[in-house]
């Protein structure tokens, strides 16, 4: 499984669990319907699960014009896929993560989803030193 296979999965798995109330083990077996996981993407999830409410109170201190319980589902979940990379993968450049997030909001979200994802990480990534 590549990097971006495992980001889709990893939103699957943050979808069901902000959604179906599961936790992050049961939501990565049902993402790879039981079968061999990705080291990447239990870390993506666990972390991303880990440090949620500091994941959520940073998304939420950039939405302009907009509360965080009116997000769509599928968009936090790529926010929080996002800030936790931002935050906690040091590895990963923030351009990556930023590039990586659009086409995640492409794929998943709505019209003007990738637009408004760029948006909020963009702010994030710049408020909190972290453009490179």
């Amino acid at each position: 499984m590549n990097r971006r296979q495992a980001r889709e999965k990893a939103i699957q798995a943050l979808f069901q669990m902000d959604v179906g109330a599961v936790g992050a083990e049961e939501a990565l077996a049902n993402v790879t319907e039981g079968g061999r996981s990705d080291g990447f993407l239990e870390q993506l999830v666990k972390t991303t699960a880990e440090h949620l409410d500091r994941i959520d109170e940073t998304i939420k201190k950039y939405l302009i014009n907009w509360t965080f319980d009116r997000l769509a589902n599928v968009d936090k979940a790529i926010l929080r896929l996002a800030v936790c990379e931002l935050l906690y993968f040091d590895d990963i450049p923030v351009k990556v993560t930023l590039n990586e997030a659009i086409e995640l909001a492409k794929t998943f979200g709505d019209d003007d989803s990738h637009r408004f994802t760029n948006g909020v990480l963009a702010k994030i990534a710049a408020a909190e030193g972290l453009a490179k």
